[in-house]
């Protein structure tokens, strides 16, 4: 039987179909996801390729039990190990897709810059090599001689992913924020309109700046904050100890990808909570393994 995984037409009508429900949705405004103060967000860290952990997320997210649960993920992409050099991490994309497709309004995949150095051909390494290359080894692999038809299905999805969610009870999800060194170049309009090829880009494009950014100070912190109307940051990219990491004055940071990986479910109906308050609302991935992903994690 024909299956995406291994078919490239199957493979790029899941990814167009995916990415068709994402610009189209109600909540999308310019670059982001703007949700209204109902329901429940399950926020979490970089994935990059790790299957227990997201069978372990969906348990949580819960997305049966009610339209108004939301999930977000990012870093989906490029594993810090592969065999013999080949990233199959394309069949992660693929499932993020179909739950995007299942649940449109409820499944928020977000950009990060492992996605766009993919979708650029940056190179890019998490310590075994290139990640680009090993991507594309990955499609051949998956596609053979349709390989392009999937590389080509794959930047389609990736342009489609909002830059950041962002929700009327105060809170911003994003992969990253941009660093103290950039932001007299970096567009503090880009949430508001959608994303151009040089967005892109480094060192200038304001989707790059803003997913390789880390170690904000406390004053730019409150900058954003006030120039986005945000009471609390959660972002990934940054790899802390125990999985969840507070940094004055309002940001939270989550790895999923990790053994303590973390994620925290955040309620949107009332004024979201300060940092400090929600860090204590983590949830260890871990604790909710079953014995198949154990083995797999």
């Amino acid at each position: 039987m024909r299956h995406w995984t291994s078919d490239a037409s199957l493979f790029s009508e899941l990814m167009g179909r995916a990415a068709e429900a994402m610009r189209s949705s109600p909540y999308r405004k310019g670059s982001v996801v703007r949700l209204p103060r109902r329901g429940r967000i399950l926020a979490t860290g970089d994935l990059h390729d790790h299957t227990a952990h997201l069978a372990a997320i969906l348990k949580l997210a819960e997305l049966d039990a009610s339209p108004r649960h939301s999930l977000v993920l990012h870093e989906l992409i490029h594993p810090e190990w592969c065999e013999d050099g080949v990233d199959r991490s394309y069949r992660m994309l693929g499932r993020v897709a179909e739950l995007v497709v299942e649940y449109p309004w409820q499944v928020h995949p977000i950009l990060a810059n492992h996605e766009i150095a993919q979708l650029r051909r940056q190179p890019i390494t998490k310590g075994f090599g290139d990640n680009v290359t090993a991507f594309d080894a990955g499609l051949e692999w998956g596609f053979g001689d349709d390989a392009d038809i999937a590389a080509a299905a794959v930047s389609d999805f990736i342009r489609a992913m909002p830059l950041a969610i962002r929700t009327d009870s105060g809170l911003m999800i994003s992969h990253s924020l941009p660093s103290d060194a950039v932001m007299r170049r970096f567009d503090l309009r880009i949430l508001e309109r959608d994303l151009h090829d040089e967005d892109f880009d480094g060192p200038d494009g304001g989707a790059y700046l803003m997913t390789w950014g880390r170690n904000s100070s406390p004053g730019l912190l409150a900058q954003l904050a006030t120039e986005w109307g945000v009471r609390t940051f959660v972002v990934g990219h940054t790899h802390v100890a125990g999985g969840v990491e507070f940094r004055a004055p309002n940001l939270i940071i989550l790895n999923s990808d990790t053994e303590d990986g973390k994620v925290i479910p955040i309620e949107l109906e009332r004024d979201v909570e300060d940092a400090q308050t929600l860090i204590n609302r983590a949830c260890a991935l871990r604790d909710h393994l079953g014995d198949q992903d154990e083995a797999r994690a």
